[in-house]
């Protein structure tokens, strides 16, 4: 293992036990090259924007023909395989800094992602952590003041990776600047928020709290805050909920069906949305 990879095990075991089935994590030894061939592409390869970027949206754009019987324009097709790539992506620095306030560094060089099997590798050689934690004398370990100084390392390790895959898929997208970084923001704030859930009632409730501090607003380059709130259904029952930064454009595929955290989504028809979920 890395230097940095001990300390950040339990928490991508925990993640890989709660994500069974479409999310595993691999810490490599710096001595090993990121796994390449078969479905594997390198965040590097993707953020070149060139064949392995075609490759990589070209799975989407199958995916989408497959499963809903017509294509999607071709700026819907590169925002959902943003999505696909960034929502891991993200996972890999939240949820270290979430169960053990422990934030690697991850440039696009240190990873690769193989979603038809659900697999993402990673080699972090550098974390972020606190001065009290066991963790901080170890090989790799960059201590911060605090928590507020941790939150920020969470904010630029996201950026670190996220901005050059950005700059790929932007024109791809149609979207530039506050757009993208609208979809980011709502990537970070999803996928922990979902993670946490699958752990139990306490840590999804620990979550937006913990996300609410970490995106308070006015925290560029991400847009807007964690956006929590609360509605009430028909039986007086509270319905979590949040507003995205961004929309991505499913409603262009499906238009009957849109996401209950959406912008196009009025309070009434999430309402009804959650509802028909939490009865499932």
């Amino acid at each position: 293992m890395p230097a940095a990879a001990p300390p950040l095990t339990a928490a991508y075991t925990r993640l890989t036990e709660a994500c069974a089935g479409f999310l595993a994590v691999q810490l490599l030894d710096p001595a090993q090259p990121l796994p390449r061939g078969g479905n594997w592409v390198g965040a590097a390869g993707l953020a070149e924007g060139g064949a392995e970027l075609d490759a990589f949206l070209a799975w989407d754009d199958a995916q989408i023909l497959r499963d809903h019987g017509h294509p999607a324009r071709p700026d819907v097709v590169a925002g959902f395989g943003l999505h696909r790539y960034a929502w891991p992506a993200c996972l890999m620095i939240t949820v270290p800094w979430f169960l053990h306030r422990r934030v690697p560094r991850l440039p696009v060089t240190e990873v690769s992602y193989d979603r038809a099997a659900g697999r993402i590798a990673i080699r972090p050689r550098s974390f972020a952590c606190l001065p009290d934690d066991p963790a901080a004398t170890l090989p790799g370990a960059v201590v911060v003041p605090d928590e507020e100084a941790l939150r920020a390392e969470v904010r630029a390790a996201v950026a670190e990776h996220l901005d050059p895959v950005l700059a790929a898929f932007g024109p791809r997208m149609r979207r530039r600047g506050r757009a993208l970084w609208g979809m980011a923001t709502d990537e970070m704030v999803e996928g922990l928020w979902y993670v946490a859930g699958l752990l139990g009632a306490t840590e999804e409730a620990r979550a937006v709290q913990e996300l609410e501090r970490l995106l308070p607003g006015a925290t560029r380059p991400y847009v807007g805050s964690a956006a929590f709130r609360v509605l009430t259904g028909p039986d007086g029952e509270p319905l979590p909920t949040r507003d995205r930064a961004s929309c991505c454009m499913f409603y262009t595929v499906r238009p009957a069906d849109t996401c209950a955290t959406c912008p196009r989504t009025c309070d009434s028809d999430r309402i009804a949305k959650l509802t028909t979920t939490a009865a499932a």
